[in-house]
């Protein structure tokens, strides 16, 4: 038996499950997802990160800098700031969407998410956090 196919997410890039379905106007008027793909702004919720950027072997710094590779193998990254789960808002041009087992995502350099939301409510989260550090 084979084992099963796994999606692995590469470098400093995240996979999202794009925001579905109509968005609404100031005003109330509903818009469906045609008419909205002009913004320059997405949303959706990250499914998958990479392991970020690779470094370089600190030991192979020499006076050609053009030469230094980073080893992969070694698992020594830059982390990620996003994380599976959290929902990020970014710059649509740089997503690159792909359907993977019929459904639809988009892969996204880290560089061009704008806003992370993460947690059940993350503006009280980040009022405790203030309260916190100022007792």
């Amino acid at each position: 038996m084979a084992d099963p196919k796994k999606l692995i997410v590469v470098g400093d890039r995240v996979l999202v499950s794009p925001a579905e379905g109509e968005e609404r106007t100031n005003v109330g008027l509903y818009l469906p997802s045609t008419a909205i793909d002009h913004q320059a702004v997405q949303g959706g919720r990250i499914i998958a990160t990479g392991p970020g950027t690779p470094l370089p072997d600190p030991g192979s710094l020499d006076d050609e800098p053009w030469k230094i590779q980073a080893d992969v193998r070694n698992g020594r990254f830059v982390p990620m700031q996003a994380r599976p789960g959290d929902y990020a808002l970014f710059f649509r041009k740089a997503a690159v969407e792909i359907t993977y087992e019929g459904a639809k995502y988009l892969v996204v350099p880290q560089a061009a998410i704008l806003v992370l939301v993460r947690g059940a409510d993350p503006i009280a989260e980040m009022l405790e956090k203030r309260e916190s550090e100022d007792e």
